[in-house]
C-alpha cells in the first residue's frame, strides 16, 4: 500500500470515528436541536404569510434558503474552529511529522464535515415536510438537492480551512469568519429578494457561493413558477454550478499551499504559547 493510500485510509477512518462520537455528543444533539427549533419556530410563526406575484406562503420559499445558509455557515465555521483549535494544542503539528500526514488530516475533515450536515438536513427536513406544503414539488429535486450540497460543500469548505489556518487563535475565528458569514446570510437572498438590495450588494452577494447554494436548494425544493421570484426570472443553473466549480477549484489550488505554508512555520514553543494564551483566556 503507497503512503498516501495508507494517509487518505487513516484519515477516512479518523473522520468516521469523529461523526460517530458527534452524534453521540450531548453538545451536537443540542446544537442541532436548537438550530432546528429556531429556524422551524420563526418559519410556523409565518406560516399564513403569503409571498407576492406566487401562491406559496413564505415559510415554502424561506427554508430551502435557511438550509444552504445553514450548510454554508456549518461548512465555513466548522473547519474554521476545529483547524484552528488543532493548530493551537499541537494535533497539526503531530500530523506534520508524520509522512503524508496533512493529506490523511484533510481527508478525514472532509468526511467529518460532510456526514455532519446530515444530522442537521435531518432535524429541520422532516419536521418541516411535515409543518409545510409545496417543499420538493418535482422527484428530480432530490437529484439537483444531491449536487448542490456536493458542489457547496466543495466551494465552502476551503474557506473554512483557510480561515482557520490563518486566524492568529480560536478566538478570533468570530472575527474572521463568523461576522463576515452572517453578513452574507443578510445579502444572499434568504430573507428577501436579493433585487429589494441596492444594486452594488445584489452584485457583491452574487461573488460568493452562500447566494448560489441558496438558490440551487430553491431550485430543488420549489415548483418551477417560484423562478419568476429570482434574478432573470430563472434557475440559473449553469452560473450556479459555474460559480460554485469556480470556487471549489480556487479552494482546491490555494488551500493546500495555505496549509503547508500553515505547517512550515508552526512549531513546538508556537504551540506551547497559544495553549497558555489560550488557558488565560478562559481565566
Amino acid at each position: 500500500m503507497s503512503p498516501t493510500t495508507h494517509a487518505v485510509r487513516m484519515g477516512l477512518r479518523r473522520g468516521w470515528t469523529e461523526f460517530v462520537q458527534s452524534l453521540r455528543s450531548t453538545q451536537d444533539q443540542g446544537y442541532f436541536l436548537f438550530t432546528g427549533s429556531l429556524v422551524l419556530g420563526y418559519l410556523y410563526l409565518r406560516r399564513d404569510t403569503p409571498v407576492e406575484g406566487t401562491d406559496l406562503l413564505l415559510p415554502t420559499v424561506t427554508l430551502p434558503g435557511l438550509l444552504g445558509a445553514l450548510i454554508a455557515f456549518g461548512v465555513v465555521l466548522g473547519p474554521a474552529y476545529t483547524l484552528a483549535m488543532e493548530k493551537e494544542d499541537g494535533t497539526l503539528l503531530r500530523h506534520r511529522a508524520v509522512p503524508y500526514g496533512l493529506r490523511g488530516y484533510v481527508t478525514g475533515q472532509l468526511l467529518f464535515q460532510s456526514l455532519g450536515l446530515l444530522p442537521q438536513l435531518l432535524v429541520i427536513l422532516v419536521p418541516g415536510f411535515l409543518l409545510f406544503d409545496g417543499l420538493m414539488a418535482e422527484p428530480a429535486g432530490w437529484l439537483t438537492l444531491g449536487w448542490v450540497l456536493a458542489l457547496g460543500m466543495l466551494a465552502t469548505m476551503p474557506i473554512g480551512m483557510v480561515i482557520g489556518a490563518l486566524v492568529p487563535s480560536t478566538q478570533k475565528v468570530g472575527t474572521w469568519g463568523l461576522l463576515p458569514v452572517m453578513g452574507l446570510m443578510g445579502i444572499s437572498g434568504i430573507f428577501q429578494p436579493v433585487q429589494q438590495l441596492w444594486g452594488w450588494v445584489e452584485v457583491l452577494a452574487q461573488c460568493f457561493p452562500m447566494y448560489w447554494i441558496a438558490l440551487g436548494m430553491r431550485s430543488a425544493f420549489l415548483p418551477d413558477d417560484a423562478r419568476l421570484l429570482e434574478v432573470g426570472e430563472s434557475w440559473r443553473t449553469l452560473e450556479t454550478v459555474g460559480v460554485l466549480g469556480l470556487w471549489a477549484v480556487v479552494g482546491a489550488l490555494v488551500t493546500p499551499l495555505v496549509l503547508r505554508r500553515m505547517a512550515r512555520r508552526s512549531t513546538g514553543s508556537q504551540v506551547e504559547a497559544a495553549r497558555d494564551a489560550s488557558l488565560q483566556w478562559v481565566r
